[in-house]
């Protein structure tokens, strides 16, 4: 739906005056999807059916809009509200905006700088290579471990995108913290690189984002001012108390026909300081596989695997296997199935600082309960 702008007549008259060949320009788009499915989850410790809000791609509605500078610069805003068509609660902690809030200048020459509340480089130009991109946060690493699904944003950041040269586009981050007398407390960056030309797509990025101290002896939690929190799941919430955390990612794929083939590398640290409730660094090492066929106009079908590694203070490994089938009813309404099977062995952390057998939690969802994991997802999307 696109909502144009007009000047007021006052206003015209006088932009009349100085008309020209070129004249600035106004619009105001509103967008979004609504994605709903149900769900039946099989661990080895019981069995749950559920309804999932966003199984596919997270619920949103938004505006964007654009202002025509002349000599190729345009103002630009975006503002996302992200929300749980189960419940219509808020998602993102209960932010009216949560999902983006941004405004910005963009120049077809110098490229892109905005402000606000937004993804980082990595997301933006690592994630569109991967399975996630198309059959959404089951496909993703082990509770979503390494941003994976884009469940976190950055707040009072600052982005540059460059102008893609010759299939290369670079993209950079910084989110202050705001913290007096520490301006390096809690602040987040970020910088990635993407190669794209014909059927080949590569990138790689690096985001790092540092914990607030606590009056406490302990941190009790992730407190960032400027990165959401990254731990969804038992996977990893036994390091919300780490001082910093760091995730470098590499993404490709290759487009052969109907055919895409997919892969995707990351590096998760977790590093400790005296007010870390565990004492050595943390490493996670995650592969990620896919293959997609779209196998009619309608029809796209998927299966991917994913190895996960953890060593340093505990050690934990994850193997999660996934299908997927997208059925397109039109360009706007979709039917999908998704299944996945996770089986997980060792150690784990805890979120109160002790140890326990490692659990499975397949991609982001969330869910968790035992060594091993089987979901099945049935829903309908459609976008507007």
């Amino acid at each position: 739906m696109r909502i144009t702008t007009r000047l007021a007549p006052a206003y015209a008259a006088a932009a009349l005056a100085f008309a020209t060949s070129a004249h600035a320009q106004s619009s105001v788009t509103l967008y979004g999807l609504v994605d709903a499915g149900v769900a039946y989850v099989r661990t080895n410790t019981g069995n749950q059916f559920s309804q999932l809000s966003g199984a596919l791609h997270g619920d949103r509605w938004g505006m964007r809009g654009t202002e025509d500078l002349g000599g190729g610069l345009s103002a630009i805003f975006d503002l996302e509200n992200g929300f749980n068509i189960a419940t219509g609660a808020l998602n993102q902690g209960g932010r009216e905006f949560g999902r983006q809030a941004f405004v910005g200048l963009s120049s077809r020459s110098l490229g892109t700088l905005t402000l606000g509340r937004q993804y980082d480089p990595v997301v933006d130009l690592v994630q569109g290579a991967t399975a996630d991109l198309i059959y959404g946060g089951t496909f993703g690493t082990p509770g979503d471990i390494d941003n994976y699904d884009n469940n976190a944003r950055i707040n009072n950041a600052v982005k540059y995108k460059s102008p893609t040269y010759r299939g290369l586009t670079f993209e950079a981050l910084y989110g202050f913290s705001g913290t007096a007398g520490a301006p390096g407390q809690g602040q987040s960056w970020g910088s990635a690189l993407q190669y794209a030309s014909g059927p080949v797509t590569l990138a790689a990025g690096y985001f790092y984002s540092s914990n607030a101290s606590s009056n406490n002896a302990v941190r009790t939690a992730w407190n960032a001012p400027t990165a959401d929190s990254f731990f969804k799941s038992p996977i990893n919430d036994g390091y919300q108390s780490a001082s910093a955390m760091a995730i470098a990612r590499a993404s490709g794929s290759y487009v052969i026909g109907s055919v895409t083939l997919g892969a995707s590398y990351s590096n998760v640290q977790y590093k400790h300081d005296a007010q870390s409730l565990f004492h050595s660094g943390e490493h996670v090492n995650a592969a990620n596989f896919y293959v997609s066929d779209r196998i009619t106009r309608s029809t796209s079908v998927g299966v991917g695997y994913t190895f996960t590694k953890a060593s340093g203070d505990t050690s934990a490994t994850y193997h999660q296997a996934n299908i997927g089938v997208l059925y397109d009813l039109s360009r706007s309404t979709t039917l999908y199935a998704l299944g996945g099977y996770q089986h997980a062995s060792g150690q784990q952390r805890t979120a109160s600082g002790g140890i326990r057998e490692a659990e499975a939690s397949i991609g982001s969802l969330g869910i968790a309960g035992g060594t091993s994991q089987e979901l099945a997802i049935v829903g309908v999307l459609h976008r507007f």
